[in-house]
């Protein structure tokens, strides 16, 4: 049968050994938060002064404004396939089904889980990186090794917390969630209550670019927005795990958006209200500098506190959502038996979780701002485009009469393709070379496979 419109509904309290299948415990908050803990992580703290080196003046605000409207639209994208085939490991499932599951979806199954496994640690690292980077602030004498390590057990340790039944993550991620919005709103109400017109002033008048250098520039602060709004699809990653998923799935994913980026686009403003925005672009701890202005060391350190406690919270539910990803090829028959291993009591994949959190613990010693341009196009061009034909595709065919179905469609799809065009045409070359040869290398692994086992698109005559 078809996953569209197929749906596996396990008791939420019943054992993954009994179903072969984790049970379906998460909620809209549990949904919500692991959303909203993902996007509220390191990604603003440290990437405000990369957008603004990136393109001076008021035009940066353009940047995080075409990246919110660009996310929203594919938000649109997650929120129908993710209601359609609400199952762990979603991409996965998404291109399986929508290009033939024993045809052309095998590749492009195969491509996602080939990117998870290179992106997966980058995105996570990046997270713990940016934890590390901040907790410099509090200790001085950290030098690059220090941070690295730092880094790197933060993903042990975030290993071991998420080796539980997934309903205790859910509770713990949703109190988390609360922390960290309470402490955005907090420094952004600062802002407010001691913005500086005249310092602000100084941003607003800054020259425009030339027109070259501006649609470049536009580029790069979209791409920078759009990896700091990104997570919004992790519930989707969970989707066999959700309770009530057709519904569930889209308001976790249509309402962590625009939430977020509410929140952004006062910081930003905040913090250009305070600080001059050369000192904000050369800044390594924006935020902490931010607050010690208006609050004093004490306020700068309490800022600090509460930005570790966001990384911590983002890379915690990042690992949790990629961790089922091997799981759902290994189950799916797609990739080695033993990522396929439920715990017998807690009912969450073992082996897949241990996996991606030491892949990530290595990725914590490589460099912060170029993985993160690598990281977002290496995403588009292995899935992004390929999700939008996918909803097309899906809507060909017979599904559940309850699957959330995106207003004004197409339109949503093509801005969604065009605007992800836009970013790798002005990415750096050197993160579109390694996307394409990251494409090209596990398309001739999959080739390979393929022709030992005998499957498409060598099938026996």
């Amino acid at each position: 049968m078809s996953a569209v419109g197929r749906l596996r509904t396990p008791a939420s309290g019943s054992p993954a050994d009994a179903t072969g299948v984790p049970p379906r415990a998460i909620g809209f908050w549990g949904g919500l938060s692991a959303n909203v803990l993902n996007m509220i992580g390191i990604g603003p703290f440290v990437t405000i002064p990369l957008a603004l080196s990136a393109l001076a003046g008021p035009s940066v605000l353009l940047g995080w404004i075409a990246g919110a409207l660009l996310c929203l639209c594919d938000g649109l994208v997650w929120a129908e396939l993710g209601s359609t085939i609400p199952e762990s490991g979603g991409p996965y499932h998404y291109l399986r089904e929508a290009y033939g599951r024993d045809k052309a979806g095998r590749l492009f199954g195969f491509l996602y889980l080939w990117q998870t496994l290179l992106t997966a640690p980058l995105s996570i690292g990046s997270a713990a990186v940016g934890f590390a980077q901040y907790a410099g602030f509090l200790i001085p004498s950290l030098g690059d090794t220090g941070r690295a390590l730092i880094a790197a057990g933060l993903c042990l340790i975030n290993t071991a917390v998420l080796y539980r039944r997934v309903g205790q993550i859910q509770r713990l991620s949703v109190f988390v969630s609360a922390i960290v919005v309470a402490a955005c709103a907090w420094i952004v109400f600062s802002g407010v209550t001691h913005f500086d017109m005249a310092v602000a002033r100084g941003f607003f008048e800054t020259k425009m670019p030339s027109s070259h250098g501006f649609w470049l520039g536009l580029g790069a602060v979209s791409l920078i927005a759009v990896y700091d709004y990104g997570g919004y699809n992790n519930v989707c990653m969970l989707g066999g795990e959700v309770r009530n998923p057709r519904r569930t799935i889209p308001m976790a994913v249509l309402v962590s958006i625009p939430l977020v980026a509410v929140l952004y686009m006062g910081l930003n403003l905040s913090i250009l209200g305070v600080l001059p925005w050369a000192q904000a672009a050369h800044s390594k701890a924006v935020v902490a500098d931010f607050m010690q202005a208006i609050h004093g060391h004490t306020g700068g350190t309490l800022a600090v506190l509460l930005i570790l406690l966001a990384s911590w919270g983002s890379a915690l539910v990042v690992l949790l959502g990629y961790s089922r990803v091997p799981y759902a090829a290994a189950a799916d028959g797609q990739f080695f038996p033993v990522f396929a291993r439920l715990h017998p009591r807690g009912g969450f994949p073992t082996v897949s979780l241990l996996f991606v959190g030491a892949t990530s613990a290595a990725a914590c010693f490589l460099s912060l701002e170029h993985l993160i341009a690598t990281l977002m196009v290496t995403q588009i061009l292995f899935q992004y485009i390929a999700q939008c034909f996918a909803v097309v595709a899906l809507r060909r065919r017979r599904a559940a009469p309850d699957v959330f179905r995106m207003p004004l469609y197409p339109l949503p799809l093509v801005i969604s393709v065009v605007g992800w065009l836009y970013l790798v045409a002005t990415a750096e070359t050197s993160s579109i070379v390694a996307a394409v040869v990251a494409v090209f290398a596990g398309t001739l692994l999959f080739l390979w496979q393929a022709r030992r086992t005998q499957t498409w698109p060598f099938l026996p005559r």
